[in-house]
């Protein structure tokens, strides 16, 4: 069966000749069934998560369906942050490259002055965050009653910030006969309510289903941390696998703080974002991230919403997000436009469950990872400062150096020469001081498995058995003692409650093997 193009979708040539200049040739999911509907001129209410393309869902019907540009509001589109303003105010801006309709954000935080010159002169698109488009039309500086479009972008959100009753007051400076595309990654009553209420009875109704919400090519792990361990952690992730462009995400505004102290502390580039940060110094962040300029952004979920970023190749949630919506939320800003990404967890003993429900949830595996030795972190770190070595070498770019060079030589060896100055790149380059190799919990604890030697079970067998039940591998156990009848085994007490749970009724053998805690005294 042959794809459908945006050729196929019966857009306005001048937009679709703006997409076929961004090279999109194909429609995601949403954008194919979506836009369509939008250009029969229906309400619709489009069920689909970020990063699936929504923008130019609805920002292509809305160019191609708008009137010349006459001075007067045609759209108004709402979203719930000021970053999401932002990004879909640039990314209508590429499709409108040859309408030349008069696109303008306004959100609270920049300065109502700067607003209010574009909208004397006129404009035919503005979008916003509820709040201050209420600002203005309260103020009279924003008039709707031309309008035709009303575009409602992560209305879910919108409702959970307590948006309702501003939607529903800029909805009332509205012309009934509007036409209203509604873009929700959930459907809670409250959504369904503000549809029936404000929606016309015709209106569509396009999902993508909930299997495709998750993007297969994203690779999710998760790491089981004591807390007291946690930022040593996320220090050897980052030195060992480099992060290109990585989102780390904090429940709260206070942890965003405090981990980009924490890593600042130790050498690490990096920039928070959250609500309480002015909004110049948000957008300076945001454009550093944008550009390359910034390889780490630290982030709350609500900040993160108007990052919409194709090279951001990893995911690390510090703190587990609340919910399997809000991960599936953090998670999709990798692995977009086809690119393969990778989302890491962090959970402690206590938060295992919650992993377990995201992964019922979202129908997928989330593998057990482990920590970074310290033999990882010297080979990658090696690998980075051969490899610039080799670069100068080749660049022929050191001849101020040479005869340095010479004299370090003949005093003490070309050998100790070349060994030491490595290891003073590899010290500089290593942001955090680690001592302890095993990252072991401090405490074990002793698990009683009903299976022993009579059974032939050897201490292989329950190695293995260990890791291909629960993915606990063999340098996280200690002492193993198999008895006629029974066995004891070692085990870090934060992975007790993990083994028990995944392991525990599994077989060994071809015999069904019963796990709990032992009282027996090592």
């Amino acid at each position: 069966m042959n794809k459908i193009k945006f050729d196929d979708l019966g857009l306005e040539p001048s937009v679709l000749r703006a997409i076929n200049d961004l090279k999109f040739e194909v429609p995601s999911e949403i954008q194919a069934k979506s836009i369509p509907v939008s250009l029969e001129g229906y309400d619709l209410i489009g069920q689909a998560q970020t990063g699936t393309g929504k923008t130019l869902a609805f920002g292509a019907p809305l160019l191609s369906l708008m009137a010349p540009s006459n001075g007067k509001v045609q759209a108004i589109i709402l979203a719930p942050t000021r970053e999401l303003a932002i990004q879909v105010s640039e990314e209508l801006s590429r499709i409108n490259k040859y309408e030349k309709y008069k696109i303008l954000p306004i959100y609270g935080g920049q300065s109502v002055e700067k607003q209010l010159t574009p909208l004397r002169k006129g404009v035919d698109i503005v979008v916003g965050t509820p709040g201050r488009v209420l600002y203005h039309i309260n103020r009279r500086t924003l008039k709707l009653e031309d309008a035709k479009f009303l575009v409602l972008d992560e209305a879910d959100e919108m409702l959970n910030m307590g948006f309702i009753e501003d939607i529903e007051a800029i909805i009332s400076n509205l012309k009934e006969d509007r036409q209203t595309l509604l873009f929700s990654a959930t459907m809670p009553k409250q959504i369904k309510n503000l549809a029936k209420n404000y929606m016309k009875p015709d209106a569509k109704h396009v999902a993508i289903a909930k299997k495709s919400l998750t993007v297969s090519k994203i690779e999710q792990y998760y790491f089981e941390v004591n807390p007291k361990n946690k930022f040593e952690v996320l220090c050897r992730i980052l030195d060992v696998d480099a992060p290109k462009s990585a989102i780390l995400f904090c429940k709260t505004k206070r942890g965003v703080d405090e981990l980009v102290d924490a890593l600042q502390g130790k050498g690490y580039i990096v920039e928070g974002m959250h609500g309480d940060m002015k909004q110049t110094q948000r957008l300076n962040t945001l454009k550093k991230f944008k550009t390359g300029h910034l390889n780490y952004l630290i982030a709350t979920d609500v900040a993160a919403r108007g990052i919409d970023i194709e090279d951001i190749t990893h995911v690390i949630n510090y703190d587990l997000p609340q919910d399997s919506e809000s991960y599936i939320h953090r998670i999709g800003r990798t692995g977009r436009a086809n690119k393969e990404g990778t989302a890491y967890s962090f959970a402690t003993r206590k938060e295992m469950s919650m992993i377990r429900q995201i992964e019922n949830d979202t129908k997928s595996k989330l593998l057990r990872k482990q920590v970074p030795t310290l033999a990882e972190i010297f080979t990658s770190k090696s690998e980075g400062i051969l490899d610039s070595i080799r670069e100068t070498l080749e660049e022929n770019s050191y001849e101020n150096f040479i005869q340095i060079s010479k004299d370090l030589i003949n005093e003490f060896g070309a050998e100790d020469v070349a060994a030491s100055l490595i290891k003073i790149l590899f010290d500089r380059e290593l942001n955090f001081e680690y001592t302890d190799d095993t990252m072991k919990n401090d405490e074990m604890s002793r698990l009683f498995f009903s299976v022993g030697r009579l059974d032939s079970v050897s201490t292989r067998d329950l190695v293995k058995f260990l890791d291909d039940t629960a993915e606990v591998k063999s340098k996280e156990l200690g002492r193993i003692d198999i008895l006629d009848k029974f066995t004891f085994v070692d085990v870090p007490s934060n992975l007790v409650d993990n083994i028990i749970e995944r392991s525990s009724g599994k077989k060994i053998n071809q015999r069904k093997v019963r796990i709990e805690l032992s009282t027996r005294r090592k």
